[in-house]
């Protein structure tokens, strides 16, 4: 939940700190009473039955019956609030090397209509780019659904500045290019946009996705063509000083054949070392991990050196970062789990004993992984502080990259 010490005391502002903060619980919770929101926000039953009103007044929040009776200590008895998941919506597109992947989610951050289109993103000028995931992400939309959309999110392969502008995207072969703009005028008139690094809309759709466990420091790497990587503290995406944390891609291997990690254990360095040795047909990264399942001896050594430099990449960003947790997404990460003793082995073979090793998991819905996190940021924008709705102010402005 967001820190609210240091807001100004102005009536309004005290307002939407605390329209913001029921907004919060009541998504963290699913369902609360009246009497346990207004212990969690520190006010009268009074002055939270207001907010509640309007919250209700506004269409984000209802009242549904308790499923089963429960003794309450004060409030309606039976009589739970929850978001209205149709209150809002939020556009979440990634632009990747070979397909856009569009979604949108609700108030309550449920996926709905997922939308993945071949494209060719290494061919595509930017606003051509642009111009079709604004397309797949709009069509079908009805009037309604867009009169309710609370913003566009984009997310692809990028470094880019807090203002949205592409500094170099080297699989998309972009360079200098004001993204944000591009975006913006790619819209309709008064949705608002932001555009983000994939790996860190990746990052912030993995803390949504189990936000049962927010707290702590979770580090997060796309494995695509590219390594891609975001860090997450307590649910908040941390930036670094120039927006650039997590770039662990661009670690230096040693003894590989390549100077980066991306280099080494991504997409096009397996499949060029599997196409001199594929058993069967041409040489594809579903056969690859076919024949390591399979234990053929040359596609075990591609798995085993891609675990080795995998590892020793992993321990220099456990040396910085310190993360609980490592998630792992993207199609190259599939290997992972036939090679995970070896990673293990070379983490251990590496790291001192007074570093503890982090969990490491397989992101499950790693093919929507950035879209989604590309809403989630909007979806946390809406209920932060940061939302001029909640001020009574009219949406319909860029955020440039959050």
């Amino acid at each position: 939940m967001s820190d609210f010490s240091s807001l100004s005391s102005s009536p309004r502002r005290v307002r939407q700190a605390n329209v913001a903060a029921a907004l919060q619980a009541i998504f963290a919770g699913g369902q609360l009473s009246r009497a346990d929101l207004a212990r969690q926000l520190g006010l009268n039953r009074s002055s939270s039955g207001n907010i509640i009103s309007e919250l209700i007044g506004n269409g984000l929040v209802r009242e549904v019956a308790e499923d089963a009776p429960k003794p309450t200590r004060a409030g309606r008895p039976g009589i739970l609030l929850e978001l209205v998941p149709e209150g809002a919506c939020f556009i979440g597109v990634e632009i990747g090397v070979e397909h856009i992947t569009a979604l949108r989610i609700g108030l309550t951050a449920e996926v709905s209509d997922v939308r993945v289109v071949p494209f060719d993103g290494r061919h595509a000028p930017v606003a051509e780019a642009v111009d079709r995931a604004v397309a797949i992400a709009l069509e079908g939309a009805a009037s309604g659904e867009i009169e309710r959309c609370e913003g566009f999110g984009l997310a692809t392969p990028a470094q880019m500045d807090r203002r949205g502008r592409v500094r170099i995207a080297p699989l998309l072969g972009w360079r200098d290019v004001d993204l944000a703009a591009i975006t913006r005028e790619a819209l309709p008139a008064g949705i608002p946009s932001l555009v983000e690094n994939d790996a860190n809309a990746f990052a912030i759709g993995e803390a949504y996705a189990s936000r049962g466990r927010q707290r702590g420091v979770t580090l997060v790497l796309v494995i695509e063509s590219g390594v891609g990587g975001g860090i997450v503290i307590d649910g908040q995406l941390f930036r670094g000083g120039n927006g650039l944390a997590g770039e662990i891609g661009h670690i230096h291997v040693p003894d590989a054949d390549c100077a980066e990690l991306e280099e080494a254990i991504g997409l096009e360095l397996l499949l060029n070392r599997y196409r001199g040795v594929a058993t069967a047909g041409d040489a594809t990264l579903a056969g690859l991990l076919a024949d390591v399942r399979d234990r053929a001896p040359a596609a075990v050594a591609i798995a085993e050196d891609w675990a080795r430099h995998l590892a020793f990449a992993l321990v220099q960003a456990c040396r910085l970062v310190d993360p609980d947790r490592i998630v792992l997404g993207g199609s190259v990460a599939g290997l992972y789990p036939m090679v995970s003793a070896r990673v293990a082995f070379h983490m251990e073979t590496l790291q001192a004993d007074s570093f503890p090793l982090p969990e490491i998991v397989l992101h499950e819905a790693a093919e929507m992984g950035a879209a989604y996190g590309a809403a989630c940021m909007l979806h946390q924008r809406f209920l932060s502080l940061e939302n001029d709705l909640l001020a009574g102010d009219a949406m319909g402005k860029d955020w440039g990259s959050l």
